[in-house]
């Protein structure tokens, strides 16, 4: 298992992190199979684990929790917060003050989340999502006191732009506070917007990258093929129908762009879902992959992508059938300010 230094933390992870999104009651249910799915990852040598307090309402944080008994010393732990957690992600109105990046949010989350996963410190508290109604000061303020606090050891950001992510730099070094040490952006051979500008900025401020989605929430494993219904009773495509709606022009793109990869992948001797976490993990600015097996025969399918290295011919031919810095799906895994929503917001009054 090869591992990288997470930006200038100064922490080793490996460059496989294990997430755990599908642990609980948005994937695997069962508590005893997820534990052994996160036990044999270990035991290959992943010793990076990545959760968030709202996956299944906080149940991914507990089945985390009884997996690392007798084990923590060895793992590199992050979570995140931001989205409510009682309702979720996708809650048009959530209660008040139980979402966002305010510090009275932020050191409520943190403590609950310390609970659940029953442990006195996380490794990596992360910022899920921008959040428009909080200055980045009060932010960066709180999680500096929990750094200094002990609660948590470095904090970074998830799918924010590369333009916030500047800013909280700068307001970081002009305020004295503790810096993103990392951001989480998605990353796939179908989602490259983030090669235009954001993953330079990562790079230019020595921020580790732990990318998601490498496998396109499993349009890069060979699940889905042209000619096949594609079911969506299970999985991502369960919680996400529209995102896997064959008659969308982008989708049929995909179709058709996993058979050629898949062919790419068997001249390589490679798997397709190798190929693709392979791919992420040849840009320089990404430190590790996340990959989220909801059982373990994913988990086995994905074990040593890692240890492949693609050559250059392999990289310029997947580059002339995804331009770098473009998406198949042109929106997909960027992050939608409010005033994109908001006609008012836009416009005099």
């Amino acid at each position: 298992m090869p591992y990288r230094t997470l930006g200038s933390s100064g922490m080793t992870v490996s460059t496989l992190c294990l997430g755990n999104m599908m642990f609980g009651a948005w994937g695997n249910q069962d508590h005893g199979d997820a534990v052994r799915v996160i036990h044999r990852a270990l035991d290959a040598g992943i010793n990076f684990v990545d959760t968030a307090d709202v996956y299944s309402a906080g149940e991914s944080e507990v089945i985390t929790g009884k997996a690392l008994k007798g084990r923590r010393d060895d793992v590199i732990l992050a979570t995140k917060c931001h989205f409510p957690v009682a309702s979720g992600p996708f809650e048009a109105k959530p209660r008040p003050n139980t979402h966002g990046n305010s510090r009275r949010h932020i050191l409520r989350a943190c403590e609950d989340s310390l609970r659940r996963l029953d442990t006195d410190w996380i490794d990596l508290y992360q910022i899920h999502r921008p959040d428009p109604a909080t200055d980045i000061d009060e932010t960066l303020s709180a999680l500096t006191d929990l750094v200094h606090q002990g609660k948590i050891r470095a904090f970074g950001s998830s799918t924010f732009p590369a333009d916030q992510i500047v800013e909280a730099q700068w307001v970081a070094d002009r305020r004295s506070r503790d810096r993103f040490q990392t951001e989480q952006p998605p990353y796939s051979i179908f989602v490259r917007w983030i090669e235009r500008d954001l993953l330079p900025a990562v790079q230019r401020y020595r921020m580790g990258c732990l990318v998601w989605s490498p496998l396109n929430g499993g349009w890069l494993t060979g699940r889905y093929r042209k000619g096949q219904a594609i079911d969506k009773t299970t999985g991502r495509a369960a919680r996400m129908p529209a995102r896997f709606d064959e008659t969308d022009p982008a989708n049929q793109r995909k179709l058709e762009l996993v058979d050629e990869l898949e062919t790419l992948a068997a001249e390589c001797g490679m798997s397709l879902t190798h190929l693709a976490v392979a791919w992420v993990l040849e840009h320089p600015a990404v430190t590790s992959a996340i990959i989220g097996p909801r059982t373990m025969d994913q988990l086995e399918d994905l074990l040593g992508a890692d240890e492949h290295r693609l050559p250059a011919d392999v990289l310029d031919r997947i580059d002339l059938l995804v331009p770098p810095g473009t998406n198949v799906a042109t929106a997909e895994g960027i992050w939608e300010p409010p005033h994109l929503r908001k006609a008012a917001a836009r416009r005099r009054p």
